[in-house]
């Protein structure tokens, strides 16, 4: 009797050191909710005055679904003083048909850096720029942006203090499946990161700086031998004391399909970057993300064995997270109007499958802490700081 009191005392102590934490930050990752809703309802009725003449640059690297829908969009922005810049390797990397009127063609060729082709396309499109542009704005061929997405993006750059914009993407699959729309859940939660005060990272498909910023800290010889482009520039901004500020008028809706093992490649590979780039970040990720399953995984096995206070325990846990995933959906559908459609019929999963993107969240971070080699776009990187 003695050796099964102290062993059920024993299961009581390790399933309290995991459900507690877990607890604990399920409740506080809900703080900054109310400030995150006001300041993204703010900024997306903001009418911006400083709207500087801008050089948007997209690199290019063989064909993206719908690219052509995609460029076209970049093309027609509702401002008033901007060129496009496409830029890529060779020409061969630019499918034909898919550039719009008016739009500046950068081949970048090959140098000797051990920079990913991406960012020596990005070197090479920043050196050709127009002279009168007084902002650099950068977006990625996978995504299909508003008419408003560069005058938001462009806005916050005037405020004191704010060295760099960032928006963010949002996975919007036609037609939904299963893994794209497990895809889009998880990639939402990074979108949680965003908000009012300073940001942790900027994100490359959705990210401005002033041209000033952009030479004083030397950005484009900082990317000579960097695979990361945004996470490079992030780190150059937040070590001159400057922030990142986010622009959710400019989240990019990306359209795109993926089979499962794509997904699963495509996420292990940011979460590999992160961690090589921003280690703080990644060992947040996953020490939260080891405290979240142990909790719900204990949490089952007791509730399977009966216990109604392991059952009240894992709602407590759930319930928070399923809220702040449905809140990152209104808020997403606030700042894309024209997709409303999409989130009537879909919204309801970054709700119902937080659960299921907690465990494939700590899969991936897994993961991604054994390799420092990532394969991107047909090359092959070695990652390193």
């Amino acid at each position: 009797m003695e050796f099964v009191a102290c062993y059920a005392t024993s299961l009581v102590f390790w399933y309290w050191c995991f459900v507690g934490p877990a607890l604990l930050l399920a409740f506080l990752s809900l703080r900054g909710e109310r400030k995150r809703a006001a300041y993204v309802e703010r900024r997306l009725a903001e009418t911006p005055h400083d709207l500087p003449p801008v050089s948007v640059i997209v690199p290019v690297k063989g064909s993206d679904h719908e690219l052509k829908q995609n460029l076209a969009a970049l093309a027609a922005q509702d401002y008033p003083d901007f060129e496009l810049i496409v830029a890529a390797r060779t020409a061969a990397d630019i499918p034909p048909g898919v550039l719009p009127q008016k739009v500046h063609v950068v081949l970048a060729g090959a140098d000797d850096s051990s920079a990913s082709e991406k960012v020596q396309n990005l070197r090479a499109a920043v050196a050709a720029t127009r002279k009168r542009s007084q902002v650099y704005a950068f977006a990625d061929s996978d995504g299909r942006v508003t008419p408003r997405w560069l005058r938001s993006l462009v806005a916050p750059l005037a405020e004191k203090g704010v060295g760099a914009s960032t928006g963010f993407r949002w996975y919007a699959p036609i037609p939904p499946t299963f893994w794209t729309l497990l895809r889009s859940v998880w990639d939402a939660v990074a979108l949680g990161q965003l908000g009012p005060g300073d940001c942790a990272f900027a994100w490359g498909g959705a990210m401005a700086i002033r041209r000033e910023t952009f030479h004083e800290l030397d950005i484009r010889g900082r990317w000579k031998d960097a695979v990361s482009d945004d996470y490079t520039l992030s780190a150059a901004i937040h070590g001159a004391g400057l922030t990142i500020a986010f622009a959710p008028g400019a989240l990019v809706p990306s359209l795109e399909a993926a089979p499962a093992g794509q997904l699963f490649a495509w996420m292990r590979r940011q979460m590999t970057i992160t961690r090589v780039y921003n280690p703080r970040l990644w060992w947040l990720a996953l020490v939260a993300h080891i405290f979240y399953c142990g909790g719900m995984a204990a949490s089952i096995v007791a509730s399977v064995m009966g216990s109604r206070l392991a059952e009240w325990a894992l709602l407590a846990q759930l319930s928070p997270g399923m809220l702040k995933g449905l809140n990152r959906a209104t808020l997403a559908k606030a700042a894309l109007p024209e997709y409303e459609a999409w989130f009537k019929r879909h919204q309801w999963v970054h709700a119902i499958w937080i659960p299921l993107a907690t465990w494939l969240w700590l899969a991936v971070l897994v993961a991604s802490g054994f390799a420092n080699t990532i394969r991107w776009r047909g090359r092959e990187y070695r990652l390193k700081k």
